[in-house]
Parts: C-alpha cells; structure tokens; sequence
C-alpha cells in the first residue's frame, strides 16, 4: 500500500500532469488514509532526470556556486543534481555516510548564506525536480520542490482551472516558498500557501544514520502529524530534504481536482502609479504613509471588504526619483471598481501629489506606465505581467540585503520620520535601496497561530527594509544604511519588531542572521520567538525527533532541545 501511494506521486518531469490528467477519477476513491506510513522511494519512471554529480573543474560548478544573491558564493566538494526522491535519498546517505554537511537548493532564493556557505560540502539541487501533477490515491496535487512559481500556477489554472495564494517572483521555487508559509497578492482573500498543504514527502536521516523518505499528512490520526506541522511555516533546511507536497484545500473530501484547490478570480483590476520625490514634502510623505498603514489596519480582520484588494506601496530612496504603488482587486467581487477607487482616493487624500505613470524601475517593478489608469485584466495573464516585471528580484548579478517585519497596527509619527530620514539620506545614493510594504491579514488572520508552525495571524502589513546593488566594493555602505535604517525603526523595542501590540516578529523566508547578533538585536527576544513565536518548542520537539543528529543545519536552523 505505502507502494502505491509512492508511486502514485512519482510525476514525470514537465510532462507529468499531461498524463495524471487522464482517468482523474480512476482509484480516487480507492485508497483509504495513507499517510502513516514510510513511502518506498523506488521511481518506476524511466525518464527521470539525473542524478548528476558536478565537482570544481567541471564548468558548470561556477554556475552553480551562488543562487540569486552574488554574495554568497559556496565551495562544496560537489553538487548532487537529482530528478527523484530515491536519488534525494541515495545523495543523502552518501553524504552522512561520508560525513559530508548537506545543504538543499530549490529555486535559490534564500537571502542569507545557509545554502552558499563555506562550510556546506555537498549541495542537493533539487531544481529539475519539478513536476506538478494531480494524484487521484491522495486526492491532492503533487508539487515538486523545483517547480518554479509561474510555472506552478501556469499548470495548476490551465489544467484545473485552480491556484495557489503563493508569491509574486517567477523564478522561486516551490521547495523553500511553501514550507515558510508562502504569501502573495491573492493571500488577503485565499490565506497562505500552507493553509492547503496537505501533506509532505521528507527525506529524513534517522539516529542511525540510515537516510529514508516519509510521508506525513495532516489527517489527525497520522503518527507523522508532527512532521506535516512542522512544514507549514517552520521552514527549510530543518527536518530533512523535502521531495514533494501534496496540496488540497481544507473541507475538501472528493476526487474533483477542479475543487481541490481555490479558484482565482477571472478577472482583476490592476492599478499602478507613482508620485515624484519632487512634490513630497516630509508632511504628504508622512500623509501617504499613514493613509496607507492606516487602511491595512482597519482591513485586517478576516471577513473585512478589503479582503479582495491587495496593494503594496514601494518607498524608493529619493535618488530613484519616485516612490510607487501597486493595487490589485478581485475582479469577479460586484464592487470591484468602487473599492478600487475608494482605496485610491483614501490613500491620496491630504497628498497633494500628482499621481502619474509607473514610467521606471519602483521598488521591485520595472515600468509599467500603461496602469495609470486601471485595467481590468484576465487573472493569469496579471500574473505573468508581475512575474516577468520584477528584475530586482530575477537579475542573478546582483547583491542584496533584506530585513523583514510584521506590522499589526499603522505607523506612528516616529516611524515615519525615521522612514522619511533613511529614504532621504545623503549617505547612499542607491535608486535601488526601499522600503517595501506588503499586504497581509484578511483571510491569513483567520487561521490559529498553533494551528500552523507559520504564527504570525494577527498583523495587517509587512515591512521589507532592503537594498540591492551590483558592485562587491559598495557592500559596506549598503550594508550600513539597512541596518541603521533597520536598527532606528524599531529602536524602541532592541533594533527589532518583536511581538507585541503593535509588531510581530519577522518573516522566516525572508531569513535575516543579524538577528541572531547581540550587535543588532538587543530585545532580548531571540531569532527563533521572531519567526516563531511560541511555536518553537513544539517545533524543536520534532527536530529532535525527525533530525536527532542535526544534519539539517544552517545559522538559523531549528535548535534540538537542550
């Protein structure tokens, strides 16, 4: 039976979810709860990708010795190129056989050195790892962790006619956005990407040193619960080497996958514009600010109207010229239009700025000038236009630095003016330095903070401190102006939001180890209660019981329990 469900699951690269498409209904009922069980590893398909092994000398190991962020460049003995789980496990074993640290590669996005790291030996690329299917035994679809965002959504709508609330980058892979809760525009109204995660394939290495792969779901009477769990927000590189998800809306019990996952809407209002640094006095900078915060504020809750609009205001450095803002509204709602212009008109009001196009680079956008009236677009074809108009977050030669929070209530006079004074500032000239804040709450705050390990479901924005540059000589003053501006935002509380009526912690997928450093974090309140908050003992308990000889470590990985 463990068999089945296994094989089941095993997709066939871009190819699979032609072929699971076919006899969807066939043994969808067949099965009866699964997920207890170890799964048998063994691929039947004959035409997996890999595994490959590339060394220094090979010319490609240059290629594969940084992700996104050029400043962090590993040196490991080899790569491990694999295309299925019992690949994942034979480079898994070969490695702790070897005594070899690991380190797992989806998408390569992660912001700080946990994967290119001097220390890791051998990297698992899980890139051609990237079949997105439906599987008819778990009523659910599986999703490989290379699956790249765009192309994740492009199967799930075109096949199905679903999608997942997941983040707006192309180019992420699914491996590391999913397990760290995973958010984006469609969030506020469908919640984050875990709250449908279903269930997870982990490689795992037990106190033997004997790798294994494991199945959990998040049926209450499955003995691997726990492991489901600590996959819902505890992210990467903790328990073991994630091989695929199985994702299916909560509620949902039959073998329809049209009905398995949420349905975007068909359409969405799209509304872009920027104001010009020229025309922003200190007091309508401050103005835009708090009419912005403000709304998210009173539109947090779960059942607010506001629910079905997401905007986020990107607050450039003043050499970039301007600062800009993007909305986006369910289309399908019978007040779509209204709400837009209502939201608008509340966020300019006491501004006094001219609204114009979004006519160059602003926050993580590139031009889109055509949006300075709104446009009513089909939902995926939004999709792609933001996915392929972010080269901040896509360009593989740069270097950056990022620093998250959440945010439960509207800025103060204080925070505005330490905004105002960084984004001002003649220390940097960067057109690329910003302050991004993003959309939260809604549909997010109407899960528990124990029902998932990702425990932030209280707040109404995110801020997103972060600068991105190219040249390695212009590292420190970078580095210097997002940390003071970082440090003197929430220098009432340790450099730090922690948790409290008015922060809540920080974002794990956007990891930051200066919160780890007493230099920078003098709260009191350490990294781990920042992403986790009191979800991580029960997830230091599954550490001990999933990694009981640490082999999944980084700078922030979850600590087994003293």
């Amino acid at each position: 039976m463990e068999e089945r469900i296994a094989d089941a699951a095993r997709g066939k690269g871009r190819r699979a979810f032609l072929s699971a498409s076919a006899g969807l209904a066939v043994g969808a009922a067949a099965l009866p709860f699964l997920g207890s069980g170890t799964a048998n590893a063994t691929d039947r398909t004959t035409d997996a990708f890999g595994p490959f092994t590339v060394k220094p000398g090979d010319p490609r190991y240059g290629e594969l010795i940084t992700g996104n962020n050029q400043r962090w460049v590993g040196s490991p003995d080899c790569f491990q190129l694999v295309g299925s789980t019992q690949q994942v496990v034979d480079a898994v074993q070969a490695a702790v056989t070897s005594g070899r640290r690991i380190a797992v590669r989806s998408g390569g996005h992660c912001y700080e050195d946990f994967v290119s790291n001097p220390d890791v030996r051998t990297v698992i690329d899980m890139s051609e790892m990237d079949s997105v299917s439906y599987d008819p035994n778990m009523k659910a679809f599986a999703v490989e962790p290379g699956a790249r965002l765009l192309n994740l959504y492009a199967t799930l709508y075109k096949g199905w006619g679903v999608t997942l609330p997941g983040g707006r980058c192309y180019s992420v892979g699914a491996g590391g956005h999913i397990c760290g809760g995973g958010d984006g525009p469609l969030s506020r109204r469908l919640g984050l990407t875990v709250d449908h995660l279903y269930a997870v394939e982990v490689v795992v290495v037990d106190q033997t040193g004997k790798a294994r792969s494991v199945v959990a779901t998040r049926e209450p009477a499955d003995p691997h619960r726990d492991l489901w769990w600590a996959h819902t927000g505890g992210g990467g590189g903790n328990f073991g080497v994630i091989t695929r998800y199985w994702l299916r809306s909560p509620g949902v019990s039959g073998a329809d996958p049209a009905n398995a996952l949420p349905k975007p809407p068909s359409t969405v209002l799209v509304n872009g514009m920027s104001f010009s640094w020229a025309e922003l006095t200190e007091a309508k900078f401050a103005r835009l600010l708090k009419n912005f915060t403000g709304w998210h504020e009173r539109n947090s809750a779960p059942d607010s109207p506001g629910t079905a609009l997401s905007a986020s205001l990107a607050l450039n450095h003043k050499s970039n010229g301007n600062v800009g803002m993007f909305v986006q509204v369910d289309g399908d709602v019978p007040n779509a239009e209204q709400l837009l212009q209502d939201f608008v008109t509340e966020i300019r009001d006491g501004v006094s700025a001219t609204m114009l196009p979004l006519s160059g680079n602003v926050g993580e956008y590139s031009a889109m000038p055509q949006l300075v009236n709104a446009q009513r677009l089909p939902w995926f074809q939004s999709v792609r236009l933001l996915a392929t108009n972010s080269p901040m977050l896509t360009n593989p030669t740069l270097r950056a630095d990022h620093k998250s929070a959440y945010h439960r209530k509207a800025f103060t006079d204080a925070d505005v003016a330490v905004v105002y004074k960084h984004l001002t500032s003649t220390t940097i000239d960067n057109p690329n330095a910003m302050l991004l804040l993003l959309p939260y709450g809604g549909k997010v705050n109407a899960v528990d903070q124990a029902a998932t390990a990702a425990s932030h479901r209280s707040s109404a924005f995110q801020a997103l401190c972060q600068t991105f540059w190219a040249a390695p000589g212009d590292d420190a003053k970078n580095l210097a102006w997002v940390r003071k501006f970082y440090a003197e935002l929430y220098g009432a509380t340790g450099g730090v939001p922690v948790p409290n009526d008015r922060t809540d912690g920080c974002y794990v997928n956007y990891p930051d180890t200066d919160l780890s450093d007493p230099a920078y974090n003098s709260s009191k309140v350490p990294w781990h209660d920042l992403y986790y908050k009191s979800n991580y003992a029960r997830l230091q308990q599954v550490k001990a019981k999933w990694d009981p000889k640490d082999i999944f470590r980084h700078k922030q990985s979850i600590k087994r329990p003293s």
